[in-house]
């Protein structure tokens, strides 16, 4: 019988170029993938256990923000400080003026920064922090309204909070039941519910969003005008009626859109020829190119207005009911064309279909 040898004995083997690796084990990999259900389950339960329990203490919460004449500001420490973070973010962009503020910093001069206007919530999972000791006197003297989300109702933040949300749940969905990850994940979406409640009070609109993101795709998706990114002036393809289709390809060519308007004597526009048009048209009759325009054009092109948002415009592109389109002609009242906006344009400034 074979001896092992020591690689063999240590469980480990040789690779081609000399490093060691340990053998595969095919059970682990269920044993992950059946770790990871169990987290998602109990976080599940987690939030279904809070959320039953939500009741009028999650009301007068909403209306001490809403009603606040100051700031939010939102403490916590550790992992709570972290989710404190988030909150504060979602909140400051959804209309709620808010910011994080450490404990620690507060109790060395940051409390400074606290008028007797705001309205302060606390973050903690036991509510018993050594960090939010200090501060919670100082904060009762200044007057304002303390709101506490702890997983403690009975803590001592909770006896100097004015409201106290309770996001208490029976076990982290962690395997030591110790990492905070059920009780953080119940914090992020009370916060999360916080400012949809204050969202729905204070009429929150996607405008009103768009303008709190200006540069993001969100903010283009709701504030994005077919002006603002159509091609204009000598950049439009067009030629007049009367124009053989040999000049109108150069006209294509040149302006390198795909495609080619046609106007009347008055300016309106009165057709288009495509690419694809083109190539149709040359493959059923080869000496089409002395032909006029409007001999070939297709008449009535679809067009849209300069206000329309870009979204808009790429979604009508996509579901136009005879296939869809890549450039739209842009008209004013009188149907005099005054641009052209192609899908790579929308396709550049980071926009895509919904």
């Amino acid at each position: 019988m074979k001896s092992k040898t020591a690689q063999e004995k240590n469980g480990r083997v040789a690779t081609k170029n000399g490093a060691r690796k340990r053998p595969a084990n095919h059970n682990s990999g269920k044993q992950d993938i059946e770790i990871a259900k169990t987290v998602f389950r109990d976080e599940i339960e987690g939030l279904e256990q809070v959320g039953t329990t939500i009741d009028e203490s999650f009301h007068s919460a909403v209306e001490a923000i809403y009603r606040c004449r100051g700031k939010l500001v939102i403490f916590g420490v550790g992992k709570s400080g972290l989710i404190a973070k988030k909150i504060a973010a979602t909140l400051t962009s959804t209309g709620t003026p808010s910011f994080y503020l450490h404990p620690v910093d507060a109790a060395h001069g940051d409390l400074g920064l606290v008028s007797r206007d705001d309205v302060v919530v606390f973050l903690s999972k036991s509510g018993m922090s050594d960090e939010l000791r200090p501060l919670l006197p100082s904060l009762r003297r200044l007057g304002v309204t303390i709101i506490a989300m702890t997983g403690n109702p009975k803590s001592l933040l909770a006896e100097h909070s004015d409201i106290v949300l309770n996001t208490q749940v029976d076990r982290e969905a962690c395997a030591l039941d110790l990492a905070p990850t059920t009780s953080t994940t119940v914090a992020l979406v009370m916060g999360d519910a916080l400012a949809s409640a204050l969202m729905k009070r204070r009429g929150f609109r996607p405008e009103d969003f768009a303008r709190f993101h200006p540069s993001g795709i969100l903010g283009k998706r709701l504030t994005l005008r077919v002006k603002e990114l159509m091609r204009t002036e000598d950049a439009v393809p067009l030629v007049t009626s009367g124009t053989v289709l040999k000049d109108a390809l150069f006209e294509m060519m040149n302006k390198a859109v795909g495609c080619v308007g046609v106007i009347d004597g008055d300016g309106v526009l009165c057709g288009i020829i495509t690419d694809g048009d083109l190539k149709r048209i040359l493959v059923r009759k080869p000496d089409a190119m002395n032909a006029p325009v409007e001999a070939v054009m297709t008449r009535n092109p679809k067009t849209i207005g300069p206000e329309v948002l870009v979204s808009t415009a790429l979604n009508r592109m996509e579901m136009n009911a005879s296939g869809p389109l890549t450039m739209y002609f842009i008209t004013d009242e009188d149907g005099r064309p005054t641009g052209i906006l192609h899908i790579h344009d929308i396709l550049k400034a980071g926009l895509s279909v919904e």
